[in-house]
């Protein structure tokens, strides 16, 4: 039901109006002086107007134009004789919604109030994703309160809302895309089209008609002409995800849009003018391929006009527990259950674990174990096995000069093997069965291993 605002000088007329709208089930709130609805308009907050164009001292497009002022999305239908159509088609180069010519149909006007209302609730339901989209990529949702994390925070506010070329640089599973999104959703482009394309997904010929499109009979299979990812991004925001994979032959082509702001098809002879912002992102060293010679120098230059380097999670462990409480959040959202909890011992498990995968890799780590958990809260059980076991073997230390040079290598990895049993049997409150569970033997191999360490220890 939506309530309605009817306007005309005839009383009859707003009669019929009102009667009409009255049976789909409308609140109608009728006017018989064009002054009078005005003063109301703010108050009533109607979903429709209608209104006759003809009327004495206020008019139709009168009402139309406070309307826009007013209630700028609320549709307007108007009504005019069939002797004043060019005004109709006035009223519609004004933001009518639409009109319609007396004598009318009540199917013709009952098709229009339809019409008028879905495309209301369209635009509303627009707006409303819109909102969704930007609370969703927000800087805010960039999870992580290490300094590290801060200095990017304050680099993405301060260069979203501008037109330069950003390279997002880090390894995979680090957030780089949802900055991508951050920069975009935050600039006066987001209203625009994001386009992200994955560089490496695709073959040379594929990646190439696909960013710059083709036409009929450029190529076998191409059998109508196609426009790429650029030109869909038209003023919107283009996302070159691991542009490092790109064919140096290629590249020559992405530096040449880049410096031009044109591209063109693949088989064409005319230049399209583009209005794209470009984003990228590399999972790899790409000074290291410019040395290696399967990067070029200058596009790396034009692509890095401002870098982003997003750290590996080991490089902030301390966001671990903030990126946890997100995770537990985020899956109770999903499965409309209440937040698990996660044990003390299992989140200093999962600070002890160097993550390879990064963010991406803790996140199905938590999506893990809320699966396999019970009563609700996260146990050390619960977690990956291969996060157990190095977190059961302590820190992983980097150094070089410090190895037991002059053993024997079977008698290294002795040494090294009793060392993590040891420390597995303590992490498990000296309980050698829960230590054999982790380490995903038998007990009865776990005896046998203890024996030997006890047997080398007796001939010492």
């Amino acid at each position: 039901m939506a309530r309605i605002l009817i306007i005309d000088d005839d009383p009859a007329m707003v009669q019929v109006i009102s009667d009409i709208c009255q049976e789909r089930g409308h609140q109608t709130i009728a006017y018989s002086s064009g002054i009078k609805a005005l003063e109301g308009l703010a108050t009533h907050a109607p979903q429709l107007v209608i209104t006759d164009v003809r009327m004495d001292k206020i008019g139709g497009l009168d009402v139309l134009r406070e309307c826009k002022e007013v209630i700028p999305s609320t549709p307007v239908i108007m009504i005019t004789a069939y002797k004043q159509l060019e005004v109709g088609i006035e009223a519609m180069k004004m933001g009518a919604y639409d009109y319609i010519t007396k004598p009318f149909k009540v199917d013709e006007l009952q098709l229009s109030i339809q019409r008028a209302l879905d495309h209301q609730h369209d635009r509303r339901e627009i707006r409303n994703l819109r909102q969704i989209v930007k609370e969703k990529y927000r800087f805010e949702n960039i999870i992580g309160t290490s300094a590290r994390m801060q200095e990017i925070y304050n680099l993405i506010a301060k260069v979203a809302d501008t037109d330069s070329t950003i390279l997002i640089q880090g390894e995979s599973g680090t957030g780089k895309e949802l900055v991508a999104r951050a920069l975009h959703f935050n600039s006066t482009r987001q209203h625009q089209p994001f386009v992200a394309i994955n560089c490496s997904a695709l073959p040379e010929n594929l990646l190439e008609s696909e960013l710059f499109g083709h036409k009929k009979g450029a190529f076998t299979g191409a059998v109508q002409d196609k426009i790429g990812l650029f030109e869909e991004a038209e003023m919107g925001t283009i996302f070159l995800d691991e542009v490092n994979s790109m064919a140096v032959s290629l590249q020559t082509k992405l530096l040449r849009v880049l410096q031009e702001r044109q591209i063109r098809r693949v088989g064409d002879t005319k230049s399209v003018a583009i209005n794209v912002r470009v984003l990228a992102a590399t999972n790899e060293s790409l000074n290291d391929k410019i040395k290696t010679g399967n990067f070029r120098e200058d596009l790396y230059y034009r692509l890095a006009v401002i870098p982003i380097e997003m750290p590996a999670l080991r490089e902030r462990l301390d966001d671990i527990p903030l990126l946890v409480q997100h995770f537990l959040s985020k899956n109770a959202a999903q499965t409309g259950t209440e937040p698990k909890k996660i044990d003390p011992k299992a989140l200093e498990v999962l600070q002890h674990y160097r993550w390879p995968g990064n963010v991406r890799e803790l996140e199905n780590a938590v999506e893990r174990a809320c699966a396999l958990c019970d009563d609700g809260i996260i146990r050390v059980q619960d977690l990956p096995p291969q996060v157990v076991r190095q977190a059961a073997a302590g820190p992983v230390v980097e150094t070089t000069g410090s190895l037991p040079v002059g053993q024997s290598l079977d008698e290294y990895i002795r040494e090294q093997e009793r060392r993590y049993i040891e420390e597995t049997i303590k992490f498990n409150g000296a309980s050698r069965e829960k230590a054999a569970k982790m380490l995903g033997i038998s007990m009865a191999t776990l005896y046998r291993k203890l024996e030997v360490k006890r047997a080398a220890e007796t001939r010492v």
